[in-house]
């Protein structure tokens, strides 16, 4: 199954235990709380979910929602 943003933002939004109204697709997420340990275990969920081959230097160097659906190729 494809990962979508939808589900990127839902997946984050999770990792944060926050509600995904509550997280800016736009905005830095390490300013939401986002840390390390949290991008590898979505990028593992995605691995094993999606088959994504993104990796955590990608993600981390660009922590946006947006961002992210854009380098997993999200629907």
């Amino acid at each position: 199954m494809a990962l979508t943003l939808h589900q990127i933002h839902a997946d984050v939004a999770d990792s944060l235990g926050e509600d995904p109204a509550d997280v800016p697709v736009d905005e830095n997420l390490f300013d939401h709380g986002l840390d390390s340990v949290r991008i590898m275990a979505l990028l593992e969920r995605w691995r094993r979910d999606h088959g994504v081959s993104a990796d955590f230097a990608g993600l981390a160097e660009r922590p946006t929602v947006d961002a992210w659906a854009a380098l997993l190729g999200a629907a």
